[in-house]
């Protein structure tokens, strides 16, 4: 029998194509009571978009072959109501009208608190 925690367990998709932040991110989000899904590219993360339906996803940017840019667009073609947080170590992107279609846009940080936050946010 499922418990009705386990039911409302809310997905969330880490895309990054670093593992030390995958495993960071996955440690701490797990902690806040959260199922963490991982891709480390573009592919892979529409792939899991289609297949694990998450409730956000969290994309750094500067991925190899497939961009976060052009995977924020895919996904929202898919999707346009799944939110989608950029979280990338570049401020410049801040500025690119492409990304403005993001529900949210942090800079990546040892702390994550902000994060954590953005992420309760959206999903609440």
């Amino acid at each position: 029998m499922m418990t009705e925690t386990a039911t409302e367990k809310k997905k969330v998709l880490i895309v990054d194509d670093e593992a030390g932040i995958r495993i960071l991110y996955d440690r701490e989000l797990r902690k806040e009571g959260y199922e963490v899904l991982h891709a480390s590219s573009g592919p892979e993360c529409l792939r899991l978009v289609e297949e694990e339906k998450p409730d956000i996803v969290v994309l750094d940017i500067r991925m190899p072959g497939m961009d976060g840019i052009q995977v924020l667009h895919r996904i929202l073609e898919a999707d346009n109501e799944l939110p989608v947080v950029i979280n990338t170590a570049y401020s410049s992107y801040r500025d690119n009208f492409m990304t403005w279609v993001a529900n949210a846009y942090l800079i990546k940080s040892s702390d994550l608190t902000e994060l954590k936050n953005t992420i309760r946010a959206l999903l609440d």
